[in-house]
């Protein structure tokens, strides 16, 4: 399973980035989703996550109102449409899969079996 991660950059306060990640090696569709975020020294956080069936979507409440996941099963690809970016949202942005998606552990990074490497949003004037 490989999962690559692209989009990161720098970007003004209040500006916006698409994250990407392509997923291959897996069945897609079947997977659970997620983006968490790590800043230099901490553990990582949940950031939004994209239900493997139905597309329910899940999210931090820092992000709620400003991002968006998404997914297109067709790409084997998911998305994450940070917008209103602010200088607190600078990490390193992972994404990862989940082959069972269970509600209860879905903002867990312990939940997740595969994990991209890493693409860094720095947002700042």
């Amino acid at each position: 399973v490989q999962l690559q991660a692209s989009g990161g950059g720098l970007v003004q306060p209040g500006g916006s980035l698409r994250l990407s990640c392509a997923a291959s090696g897996l069945t897609f569709s079947d997977y659970t989703m997620a983006w968490f975020l790590q800043v230099s020294g901490k553990e990582r956080e949940f950031v939004a996550a994209v239900r493997y069936r139905g597309g329910n979507t899940y999210y931090a409440d820092s992000v709620k109102g400003r991002f968006t996941i998404s997914r297109d099963n067709a790409k084997n690809t998911v998305y994450l449409q940070m917008n209103s970016l602010k200088p607190e949202d600078t990490a390193v942005y992972y994404c990862a899969a989940d082959r069972w998606g269970i509600l209860s552990s879905i903002r867990s990074s312990a939940a997740y079996d595969h994990w991209g490497q890493g693409t860094l949003v720095t947002v700042s004037s």
